[in-house]
């Protein structure tokens, strides 16, 4: 890119806030947790770095590197940190971008028109929670660089080179004692990265593992409709090209892209200056009303529906959508540093403006499609109503009797959610073994008889007429949809708890199927988890052990010898009695739960409807291809 053509940036532009403190004591309040999901945040912090560069202009290629030593490398090729001596600071403006919290070129205004960074703590906070960090500035015809430990810096700012280049790279090593897990996800990052090129169209973002040699390169000149197309690869569309529109009012721009399909889901993906709102926030809510009252004007322009007709819900409009909805504004303001959720008032009017003059556009160039799209939405209004008298049953009460609770339903004492836990068990033996064995202080069992029904290819009065999954959200108690509530939830551990073969695979995945599209923030919080049954019991003697998969049972073997050994294999939770189950199972001192994470939204959407879609060659291409990963696979004759 040329120089010439590029925004003043220099060190004056870099504004500091307050210094760098207790960022290692309290890692959490800057980066989440210090769990995967924290650890992952610090690529993501440089990566946005990265991409505000790209917004301004002035980046066309990011570079993450995983490398074999542990450390991770990421680099630009934007303008660079610059490194002279900042004006009020005293020292250089890199290690003031370094080592100072609130420190960055997105607060006076001549640095970034657009940024996704909210508080300029990216790089400072790395830096406290790496053990070693370097970093290298290609700015003003040199290459300068600087090193840290636990985010002290070790040398001062040197020139160690010449650059006719510009950019920035940071090489850090995650600090063991902050972080349970050092080790990153190939996949996770992928993701992201994915997810990034998307919403930057035409940048080059690229992925390495070294220990492994994967490697990903991402770059869509489609922007937001490349990304609704990748969405929706596999669903059955109602019309092949998306609806596309952008707008730029007061300064913020705005990229939406729509495709319905014939499912009876909603996916809804919004974003911030490329950062993925979770929560929704202003943006979201004007998309919603611009939708609802443009598809009812059109709805009865063209005789769909009759005066006497009542209007069409939100609801009802987004059954079937996929929508990416992007917005860029030079001062965005998000709930916390995670930013879930857009707060400036003023965007939920400029987006409705724009998307209601898109939409109107597009319908009135596209009549034949409009009428595609609102006669599906009638009929998902009509199923509302079916659906509307089912959830009424399943709808709990402000004062919660025991005659409201499903009869199969045996429940704890404890009244206080956050001790109490809800077992989701396979079959009715194995749900009298965990009623025995359980703890009734604090541990509910609820027994579901054969395979729920799979929600990926039903309407909601479909769902709710389904005997198992009315028990199970009237015992879990939040409401599902639009009317979850997660204040009411009545346990704040769901486990699910099947048999470790094939059968008890497929439940577990249409249990999370349900939880996905239904009861979403269940699993954001954290309270959806999937138990571990063993699948072995060794016994040589007195000496008795319950092993978890087949290379926990060769370990075994060799340390025991193999003869004398009686091997019990376990195909299902009914074949232990409810002591076993109690001691491997559900137990808090000896079980092992794994807590259901939604990393990345985007790729949870593509495998669930990949998996549990109605077309087959999707579901068969992804099991050919990932067949070799399976641990444990019973044989089915």
């Amino acid at each position: 890119m040329a120089e010439e053509t590029r925004p003043s940036y220099n060190e004056s532009h870099i504004q500091v806030l307050e210094g760098l403190e207790a960022v290692r004591k309290r890692p959490g309040m800057y980066i989440g947790s210090t769990g995967p999901r924290g650890l992952h945040h610090l690529v993501y912090e440089i990566v946005d770095n990265s991409i505000d560069e790209a917004l301004a202009g002035v980046c066309d290629r990011i570079t993450v590197v995983l490398r074999r030593d542990g450390t991770v490398a990421v680099r630009d090729n934007g303008r660079g940190v610059p490194t002279g001596m900042h004006p009020k600071a005293g020292i250089p403006t890199l290690e003031v971008v370094l080592t100072m919290l609130h420190a960055g070129g997105k607060f006076g205004g001549g640095g970034y028109k657009v940024s996704g960074g909210l508080h300029g703590v990216g790089l400072s906070v790395v830096n406290a929670l790496s053990s070693e960090l370097t970093a290298q500035s290609r700015f003003g015809g040199g290459l300068f660089a600087q090193h840290y430990v636990k985010g002290k810096p070790q040398d001062v700012v040197t020139r160690i080179g010449d650059s006719k280049e510009t950019g920035f790279e940071v090489v850090f090593r995650p600090d063991p004692e902050i972080f349970e897990d050092v080790n990153f996800s190939f996949d996770t990052l992928s993701a992201r990265l994915r997810e990034q090129a998307f919403l930057s169209a035409g940048v080059y973002i690229s992925l390495d593992e070294e220990a492994t040699g994967r490697h990903v390169r991402y770059q869509y000149q489609g922007g937001v409709v490349s990304f609704v197309q990748y969405l929706n690869l596999n669903r059955q569309v109602l019309h092949q090209k998306p609806i596309a529109f952008s707008a730029e009012r007061d300064g913020v721009q705005l990229d939406v892209a729509i495709q319905y399909n014939d499912s009876y889901v909603e996916n809804l993906f919004t974003f911030a200056n490329t950062i993925r709102t979770h929560e929704g926030g202003t943006h979201e809510a004007g998309f919603k009303s611009a939708l609802t009252r443009v598809c009812n004007e059109y709805a009865r322009k063209l005789g769909l529906l009759k005066e006497s007709d009542a209007n069409l819900s939100g609801e009802d409009v987004r059954e079937g959508i996929t929508l990416i909805l992007s917005v860029k504004l030079s001062d965005p303001q998000f709930e916390g540093q995670t930013k879930t959720k857009l707060g400036n008032s003023e965007i939920r009017g400029i987006t409705e403006t724009s998307v209601a003059d898109g939409l109107s556009t597009f319908f009135e160039e596209t009549p034949a499609i409009a009428k595609r799209i609102l006669e599906k939405s009638i009929s998902a209004a009509r199923a509302r109503e079916a659906a509307r008298k089912a959830r009424e049953l399943t709808r709990r009460k402000s004062v919660l009797e025991s005659s409201s609770l499903p009869g199969k339903l045996t429940d704890c004492s404890s009244k206080d959610p956050s001790e109490s836990e809800l077992y989701l068990v396979e079959g009715d033996s194995a749900g009298g073994s965990a009623k025995q064995g359980r703890n009734r202080e604090y541990q509910a069992i609820l027994p579901l008889r054969g395979k729920i029904l799979n929600v990926e290819r039903a309407r909601l009065d479909k769902i709710l007429a389904n005997e198992e999954i009315r028990a199970m959200i009237t015992a879990i108690g939040t409401g599902i949809g639009d009317e979850f509530t997660l204040e009411k939830a009545r346990y704040h551990r769901i486990v699910i708890m099947t048999d470790a073969d094939v059968d008890g695979s497929h439940i577990r995945t249409l249990l999370l199927t349900f939880f996905y599209r239904y009861m979403t923030p269940l699993i954001e919080a954290g309270y959806v988890y999937i138990a571990q049954p063993p699948l072995y019991r060794i016994k040589k003697g007195k000496t008795e052990r319950y092993l978890y998969d087949d290379a926990a049972l060769e370990k075994a073997l060799e340390e025991f010898g193999r003869k004398d050994i009686d091997i019990q294999r376990y195909k299902g939770l009914g074949e232990m009695d409810a002591d076993q189950l109690w001691q491997t199972t559900m137990d808090p001192d000896s079980r092992t739960l794994l807590r259901v994470e939604l990393e990345d939204a985007a790729s949870a959407d593509w495998i669930f409807n990949v998996l549990m879609g109605e077309k087959v060659d999707p579901r068969r291409n992804f099991i050919q291809d990932n067949a070799h990963l399976v641990r444990n696979l019973d044989t089915v004759g």
